[in-house]
């Protein structure tokens, strides 16, 4: 007999802005802008995606393009969505900051054709 299994809906256990701060925080972490639109998609779902999306400016359809794991938001509609949802974004410095190349001087593009 095959197992019968259901689609799984994280939106369904992030009630409180806590846990929804806790996943946003986890995705910026990572610095993957998949996993960033698609924790703030989960967390719009959660709070109710017709409601973010007119505090946000854009339409619903739109939003759930932008939120999904292949969605790529304009900065401007990211820092929408984030306002709508009451997060606000801070920086603060990596525990060890990443390192820069010195650029060379006098080195060009060279393009072959």
């Amino acid at each position: 007999m095959p197992i019968k299994t259901i689609p799984f809906d994280a939106a369904r256990f992030l009630s409180s802005p806590e846990s929804q701060a806790e996943l946003l925080s986890d995705a910026l972490e990572t610095g993957d802008a998949g996993y960033i639109a698609n924790a703030l998609g989960v967390i719009a779902r959660a709070r109710g995606m017709t409601e973010v999306a007119r505090s946000a400016g854009v339409t619903r359809e739109a939003l759930y393009k932008t939120l999904s794991q292949d969605g790529d938001p304009r900065l401007t509609t990211l820092l929408g969505v984030i306002k709508s949802l009451g997060f606000k974004l801070s920086a603060e410095t990596a525990s060890r900051p990443a390192s820069r190349k010195p650029r060379r001087r006098g080195s060009a593009l060279r393009i072959a054709g």
